[in-house]
């Protein structure tokens, strides 16, 4: 099956998911999809993750979905750069998210990285999403 928006398949995945209280969601694998799972796993949104391969080749990861007292930790997700409207931004343009409390995923020339971390390195990107 082709997808026009493979990251944005996995965060309505994610968000879906947590919507149904699941404890873990399965999403086709990808570079990209390992990278941003990172981030999150990094900045705490996530228990944890694993790649897994199928017989297509494909892959498949299963993600961890992590809640505090019995609240989703992610209480929403947005992507904000489509495939049909990209959106890039200077380290110095990009608002904070949720005032300091959420973070964006950028996707940049140092790898994908979180806004502090992009911040750290004064790099810009791409906004790929941001979750709060």
């Amino acid at each position: 099956m082709s997808l026009s928006d493979p990251l944005g398949d996995m965060l309505t995945r994610i968000r879906n998911g947590q919507k149904a209280r699941k404890s873990a969601i399965t999403s086709p694998s990808s570079n990209l999809r390992l990278n941003v799972l990172q981030v999150l796993k990094s900045e705490g949104y996530i228990r944890d993750y694993r790649r897994e391969d199928t017989k297509d080749g494909q892959g498949e990861i299963t993600i961890e979905l992590k809640y505090y007292e019995n609240a989703p930790v992610i209480s929403k997700v947005d992507r904000v750069s489509k495939p049909g409207r990209r959106v890039y931004s200077n380290i110095t343009d990009l608002k904070p998210v949720l005032n300091g409390l959420g973070i964006s995923i950028l996707s940049t020339s140092k790898g994908v990285l979180s806004d502090g971390a992009a911040r750290e390195l004064n790099v810009g990107g791409e906004v790929l999403c941001s979750v709060s």
